[in-house]
């Protein structure tokens, strides 16, 4: 009886130590450290890990009694990558339909099972975290849930779920169908003035969203809507994003028009989305307000590329819409000298999954330093996504979450489509390393 209470209170004692002493610490060397803080590349560091966080960033390759060494003395190394847009449970390459027809094809059982290989890409390919701002409300926190607690390996998210909209808008499913098809899920996007919206709002916090998207004008390749009109009300989009920030959830503008673009950032919204046809007026006007821009380049560019390949992909009057990336870039460049806060992001789903970092390019093509190009996608987005505590640089307290290239990255921005290592959270997920002569 003596031995099993000593047992038991040696148990006891043990479960109630510190967790340090069940710490596994991982020193990784690192040849050249692009920390998403500094300015310049260090040489020769070395990033304590303990567990899943970073404890410290010091000068030399050491050591510490008991750490297990990861070596990447011959690479670069920089923060996990961020994609702050991306549709995980769409794909339209891999699913060889067109949208229209994934619409209404496809069920949220396809739809998630097609997040989980998207998922799975795009960590390979670098980016351990992504906002997903378009995917059915309960499958998408499903999957968020699951990458949280280690069943599903993935990339961390933060999702919008169901995008927000007015009836025939961008967020409108129902477009170009005969009235009697639905889906219970097109209803969830409908709000019509700003009641509907503070309880469709309400809902998502409710269900798992941590972000609101609305969709303040119509896209470039979809049925019925128009990306020169601003389709929501003033009322509308102050009602969501009062509501938003009053529970604590930030919003996310799907928005193309010229002046729409100025009157989200006046409205609050916290990032303007593509932001196609945006002018100096709405440019400062972002400024001013603070708000952050996502251009998605990289998806004008595929657009195209499909539109002449496999014109079935689209309609002729979506097609029609497609716009040359020269455009886009010009935009672009002209918003940052602007001095607009910019964050990475792609519209991965209608670019290929894992793709996703072939924006660097374009980024670098419209005026903005390779290293500029890397902080939209570490320090920015992490900021515009409102994590910056946990992700985006490579120093204590942050989430280890590393990527590798085997060259220089602002010698040859292209060096980010190639990536060697990925560690998230601590775990190696991804090691194509040559071994050491």
């Amino acid at each position: 009886m003596r031995k099993l209470i000593r047992s038991g209170l040696i148990m006891g004692l043990l479960l109630a130590a510190p967790a340090q002493l069940w710490a596994k610490d991982i020193a990784v060397h690192a040849g050249r450290l692009i920390d998403g803080v500094s300015k310049a590349p260090r040489s020769n560091m070395t990033i304590l890990i303990r567990d899943d966080r970073i404890i410290s960033v010091t000068p030399g390759f050491t050591t510490p009694v008991g750490a297990e060494v990861v070596d990447l003395s011959r690479l670069t190394v920089l923060p996990g990558l961020i994609d702050c847009h991306v549709h995980l449970s769409f794909d339209l390459f891999t699913v060889k339909l067109p949208p229209q027809l994934q619409i209404v094809k496809r069920s949220s059982y396809d739809e998630l099972l097609t997040a989980v290989e998207s998922g799975r890409r795009t960590l390979m390919a670098g980016f351990t975290s992504v906002r997903d701002v378009a995917g059915y409300t309960p499958a998408m926190a499903a999957l968020k849930n699951a990458v949280k607690s280690g069943g599903i390996t993935g990339p961390r998210m933060w999702i919008s779920g169901t995008p927000l909209g007015p009836t025939g808008g961008h967020s409108d499913l129902s477009n170009g169908f005969d009235a009697q098809v639905s889906k219970a899920e097109w209803r969830d996007a409908v709000i019509d003035g700003p009641d509907e919206a503070v309880k469709s709002v309400r809902q998502h916090h409710k269900g798992g969203a941590d972000v609101i998207k609305i969709t303040i004008s119509g896209g470039t390749t979809t049925e019925g809507d128009n990306p020169h009109a601003q389709l929501m009300s003033d009322a509308e989009i102050q009602a969501v994003v009062d509501t938003a920030h009053v529970l604590g959830m930030k919003v996310a503008a799907h928005v193309q028009a010229r002046g729409a673009i100025g009157r989200a950032a006046a409205l609050g919204v916290d990032t303007i989305e593509h932001g196609t046809f945006a002018d100096a007026a709405d440019y400062n006007e972002m400024k001013a307000k603070g708000a952050w821009f996502v251009p998605t380049p990289l998806v004008a560019k595929f657009k195209a590329d499909v539109a002449r390949s496999r014109p079935e992909m689209f309609s002729a009057s979506a097609a029609s819409k497609l716009l040359s990336i020269d455009p886009l870039l010009e935009n672009l460049g002209r918003a940052h000298k602007a001095g607009v806060k910019i964050a990475f992001g792609t519209d991965a789903g209608v670019v290929p999954h894992g793709q996703n970092a072939q924006g660097f390019a374009l980024l670098v093509r419209s005026g903005l330093t390779p290293m500029e190009a890397i902080q939209t996608a570490t320090a920015s987005a992490a900021e515009a996504i409102g994590a910056a505590e946990d992700i985006g640089t490579i120093q204590p307290g942050r989430y280890a979450d590393l990527v590798a290239t085997a060259n220089d990255p602002l010698a040859d921005i292209t060096e980010l489509e190639r990536i060697k290592f990925v560690m998230k959270g601590g775990s190696v997920v991804r090691a194509n390393i040559a071994p050491q002569p």
